[in-house]
């Protein structure tokens, strides 16, 4: 565990990716009040704050790097000889880009609020911290930053190219699941991104499982990539 933690906070792409996220995040809540005539709407505050959950992105990139980054600097064969239990590797790195989406989603959730409250501030409103679904919103984006991290595990031990992982992942996001809801319609609602979406509650979320239906889900999807990618790196010659 100690050894994971130091290199995911020694690698310079990890704070490249935490500090992009923030600006992401801030381009997001900013393009959105600039368009809401209601910016002090419910609608409109779980909107902007949602884009916390966007940020799982790039905690999906982090579980990525964790394991296929090793694969590309070839350090991994040395992990494996310091640990020679492969599986509590792949656990250990696991629960620390679990660890790694919570911050990044706590992170992104401040920058969030901060940004949102800014443009209240200068709309002659202000946000309103008592309001129960701006808390649950960001409970959501947090957790699903966590579930990608750990999907981002699997993906990297299943892909062990960097490019091709990463190349994959965002496939997936941008391209396969619009595909799949337009053949399956409605089933398309239990795909990972769907199912973040329905954590914040996205526009567009409405016609998608509850809250905690849409989190057990994406649970699961979690520990079958990170459970996948154990058994297939054990298997694997690395040599």
């Amino acid at each position: 565990m100690r050894a994971e933690f130091r290199k995911l906070t020694t690698a310079r792409s990890t704070w490249l990716l935490l500090g992009i996220a923030q600006l992401i995040v801030v381009a997001g809540v900013s393009g959105l009040m600039l368009r809401r005539d209601d910016p002090a709407s419910d609608a409109a505050q779980r909107g902007a704050i949602a884009h916390v959950g966007l940020v799982a992105l790039f905690g999906l990139l982090i579980g990525i790097l964790t394991v296929a980054g090793e694969y590309r600097h070839r350090t991994i064969t040395d992990t494996f000889l310091a640990r020679p239990r492969r599986s509590s590797v792949i656990l250990s790195k696991a629960v620390i880009s679990a660890a790694a989406g919570v911050v990044f989603g706590l992170l992104a959730s401040v920058t969030a609020l901060v940004a949102d409250a800014v443009w209240l501030a200068a709309k002659g409103s202000s946000i309103d911290l008592a309001n129960g679904v701006l808390w649950k919103t960001v409970a959501g984006g947090i957790g699903w930053n966590v579930a990608f991290a750990v999907i981002g595990v699997g993906v990297g031990a299943l892909i062990t190219n960097l490019s091709a992982a990463v190349a994959s992942a965002l496939a997936w996001i941008a391209l396969v699941e619009g595909v799949v809801g337009e053949l399956v319609g409605g089933g398309a609602r239990w795909l990972p991104f769907a199912l973040g979406q329905a954590l914040v509650g996205l526009p567009g979320a409405a016609d998608r499982p509850p809250v905690w239906q849409a989190g057990l889900v994406l649970t699961a999807y979690a520990m079958i990539f990170v459970l996948a990618g154990n058994a297939v790196t054990g298997r694997r010659d690395i040599t």
